[in-house]
């Protein structure tokens, strides 16, 4: 359930909340009847930035021999990552620029393919630990995936005070059920307690998308991500980036590197997983989604594996989302910096 109750959205929001559909082309049925969602002059999508940051904070020994992160190497990595990413100089500041005190914050992970192929809890902590130094009280911090047995196998511990740590679970969704051809609900927390979000993704592969990253982190917000997986992803993953619940409130993209998996995604193959050893940081989640799909392809051939377009699973979805100007997918316009 979602940390705190409130009145249902009125009808007046709910229609605000209507979703906007991807414009990529689509051949199947159920991706054809995205197009009744293609945004209209209001709100539109809005102009991408000509050009976009991305920041790579990789240390060589963040991976520790247990299986843990180590605490300076983290700090360092991803602090550094966050900062360039915001232009500022430290984590803290970069926090103080994306975020008010005011703000309630949903730090979204994903632990769906459980400890080894999942967002850290050491990454999401830190996070929070700089939000809270930024001036959002714990307490306005949330932790949150889909449920609470995934997010407790994925190592985290739950709490409903502080920073809270949580899974929305069975009951956790809203009656926003206008959301698309597949009648998505969402996520209470997401609708009717966030004021901001951090979208925490996970660097891995993906058997029908080719790559999970920042930007379909977001299926784990609705209720049905199953209906969403047709013609590999294209229409739904840009058409849900570009909700309002997502593109109003998201604020920072995070990709946790430290281990990542080149093929056999979303779940945990161990054959195919590397120490990457780094974070990737950015507010423009297409621009993060290309880079962390770069760095896919570039293990994937060290290890031999054909590139994903030759098994039919670019992720088309990232130029289908750059048409929908919700960020930055051409790499000539993406400046991708090692920090």
């Amino acid at each position: 359930m979602s940390p705190s109750r409130r009145a249902p959205i009125d009808a007046g929001r709910r229609r605000a909340f209507v979703g906007l559909a991807a414009s990529a082309a689509a051949t199947s049925p159920l991706a054809r009847a995205a197009e009744a969602f293609l945004p209209g002059p209001e709100p539109g999508p809005k102009s991408a930035p000509s050009r976009a940051v991305v920041a790579v904070g990789r240390r060589p020994g963040v991976l520790a021999a247990g299986g843990g992160l180590e605490p300076k190497l983290l700090a360092d990595g991803l602090g550094a990552a966050v900062a360039r990413a915001a232009g500022e100089q430290t984590p803290v500041l970069a926090m103080r620029r994306l975020f008010r005190p005011k703000d309630v914050v949903g730090i979204k992970v994903n632990c769906l393919g459980g400890r080894g192929v999942c967002t850290r809890p050491e990454v999401a902590l830190q996070l929070a630990a700089w939000l809270q130094a930024a001036g959002v009280p714990a307490e306005r911090i949330y932790v949150w995936d889909r449920t609470d047995r995934e997010l407790l196998a994925a190592g985290y511990a739950l709490s409903r005070s502080g920073v809270r740590v949580f899974g929305t679970n069975d009951d956790g969704w809203g009656d926003l059920v206008d959301w698309g051809p597949s009648a998505s609900r969402f996520a209470r927390v997401l609708a009717e307690d966030l004021t901001a979000v951090v979208s925490c993704a996970v660097l891995k592969d993906h058997y029908i998308a080719g790559a999970s990253l920042s930007m379909k982190n977001w299926y784990g917000a609705v209720h049905n991500p199953n209906k969403l997986h047709e013609e590999g992803c294209a229409p739904f993953v840009p058409a849900l980036s570009a909700h309002p619940l997502v593109r109003q409130k998201l604020r920072l993209n995070v990709v946790d590197g430290s281990l990542g998996q080149c093929h056999g995604g979303p779940g945990r193959v161990p054959r195919w997983a590397w120490p990457y050893s780094g974070f990737l940081a950015s507010t423009d989640p297409v621009a993060i989604d290309r880079v962390g799909w770069q760095v896919i392809e570039a293990r994937r051939k060290e290890a031999g594996l054909p590139p994903l377009a030759a098994e039919n699973r670019g992720p088309r979805w990232i130029e289908a989302a750059a048409r929908l100007g919700l960020g930055v997918a051409d790499e000539v316009r993406i400046e991708r910096v090692e920090v």
